[in-house]
């Protein structure tokens, strides 16, 4: 099932290719393929790039609760300022991103950057969590509000049947997976389209904001700071809030070999998706407390929704169509990315080698792709997923900070490697420095959750060592992994 590293890493961050066979060709080397070879094409122009950061960071979040912001800050100015602090951040993350991107050429995000600086142990623990548990619970989760918000105009006098919730959801599902297993253009075109959606709908709720902001509508942001003081404890939920409607910036990494010109496109897709992302967020939030009051907003299922409600009378049935629609955007490129972790990941050796393998004809990572439906599906069907995506969210951070040291590890390990991108040294700094830390006081903020999401991702430490190390495996075993 899984086997050795066939391919070395080699010191300056170029990598082979995937074949038709699972085997590896240059793609950095400026040589043309030979015929026979089968290869992931350079399809990811710079819209394509902003596209798939802009259109996979905006998803259900900032349309259906951003009250865990204001429910861990206990004040609509502090509600707002995380959310500007917490797109400044995620900027500073992003622009480490695009230097590892454009020095280290190599698709996988976060695995390849943690192989490269820290070697195989911790890059697989990343993948294992990643392939077990985080991407399916996260794609189910946020297949669900697509599915929700798909049917919402269907049952606007009763509640919508779970089960009919669910089998929409796995439909939606199922047509991400085909849809990004049959051709990376038409991936790539809708999600263009669902990204232009995205902006649309966020356009729809900050023009009726601004106007109400002319009319003098502003009674909410008087003593904005007052209320219910922010604790400590609560920080640690608060940055996860925050960062998670804003992760997403990573996502561009995941496919870097597919990137035309990488070393311009990277950077400009980055800063032009996380500038607008963030203008949007923030704006977006002042134009609900224009309408609806903080203690409002916390009893609100959907915050878009009921401002719709409230300004739009009969147009507000459109506001669910693009939630949906902006989920989707989502799936689609969560799926689009992280499939390829999952493909560069067994071409090291670390996943079952059909997972590195590209389909002949569409040049698609296929198999990388549908892995993640059946663990997808079990996780609709059979598990607690705000649980799971609780315990984990933790690991995500724990990671990214890792990733964003071992920025700074490379700079005096390999202070040769060609960085065509470089940023301050101060910026990685304080984006390992932070995220490491929330991630420490979550432990002591909830150690219960946090402990649990600490003891899963520990899990891939033994599995390293008896899938990937260990040599003299008896047959029966050989033979129970496939081999």
């Amino acid at each position: 099932m899984f086997r050795k590293a066939a391919v070395p890493t080699v010191s300056n961050g170029n990598y082979l290719q995937g074949q038709a066979n699972g085997k590896l060709s240059s793609m950095d080397s400026g040589q043309p393929a030979r015929e026979g070879k089968v290869v992931l094409k350079k399809k990811v122009t710079l819209l394509r790039g902003i596209s798939i950061i802009t259109g996979t960071i905006i998803g259900a979040g900032i349309f259906i609760s951003p009250k865990g912001i204001l429910k861990n800050t206990g004040s609509v100015g502090m509600s707002l300022t995380l959310w500007t602090v917490c797109g400044i951040l995620s900027l500073f993350g992003a622009l480490c991103y695009a230097e590892l991107g454009t020095c280290i050429k190599k698709s996988g995000g976060h695995y390849t950057y943690i192989l490269e600086a820290f070697g195989p142990l911790p890059a697989f623990v990343r993948v294992w969590v990643e392939l077990l548990i985080i991407r399916p619970a996260a794609t189910a989760v946020i297949s669900l509000a697509f599915g929700r918000y798909i049917l919402e105009p269907f049952f606007m006098q009763c509640d919508i049947p779970e089960l009919a919730i669910k089998l929409i959801t796995a439909v939606g599902i199922t047509l991400v997976m085909v849809l990004n297993s049959t051709s990376v253009s038409w991936s790539a075109r809708i999600q263009m389209f669902l990204t232009f959606c995205k902006l649309v709908a966020i356009l729809i709720i900050i023009v009726p904001g601004v106007i109400q902001l002319i009319k003098g509508e502003t009674q909410h942001f008087k003593n904005a700071f007052a209320g219910n003081d922010a604790s400590i404890m609560g920080l640690p939920l608060a940055f996860y809030s925050g960062m998670y409607a804003y992760s997403g910036w990573f996502y561009l990494n995941f496919v870097t070999e597919e990137v035309e010109n990488p070393e311009k496109n990277i950077p400009l897709a980055i800063c032009i998706s996380m500038i607008i992302v963030t203008v949007g967020y923030v704006l977006t939030n002042v134009a609900y407390f224009t309408t609806i009051s903080a203690g409002e907003l916390l009893l609100s299922k959907a915050v878009a929704v009921t401002f719709a409600e409230r300004l739009m009378g009969n147009f507000s049935l459109a506001v669910p169509v693009f939630v949906a629609l902006s989920c989707f955007g989502s799936m689609n490129g969560g799926i689009f990315a992280v499939s390829r972790m999952f493909f560069v990941a067994s071409r090291e050796g670390h996943l079952p080698e059909i997972l590195s393998m590209i389909h002949v004809r569409k040049h698609t990572p296929l198999p990388a792709v549908i892995v993640l439906h059946p663990l997808t599906m079990i996780m609709l069907f059979n598990g607690d997923l705000y649980s799971l995506l609780n315990f984990l969210s933790f690991a995500r951070w724990l990671f990214i900070g890792l990733v964003v040291a071992g920025l700074i590890y490379l700079r005096y390990k390999r202070p040769d490697m060609p960085r065509p991108f470089k940023v301050p040294l101060f910026i990685p700094a304080l984006f390992s420095f932070t995220c490491l830390f929330m991630v420490a006081l979550s432990l002591y903020s909830d150690p219960v959750n946090t402990g649990i999401g600490f003891a899963i991702t520990l899990t891939g430490i033994p599995a390293y060592y008896l899938f990937i190390v260990w040599d003299n495996k008896p047959k029966w075993f050989r033979k129970l992994l496939g081999k």
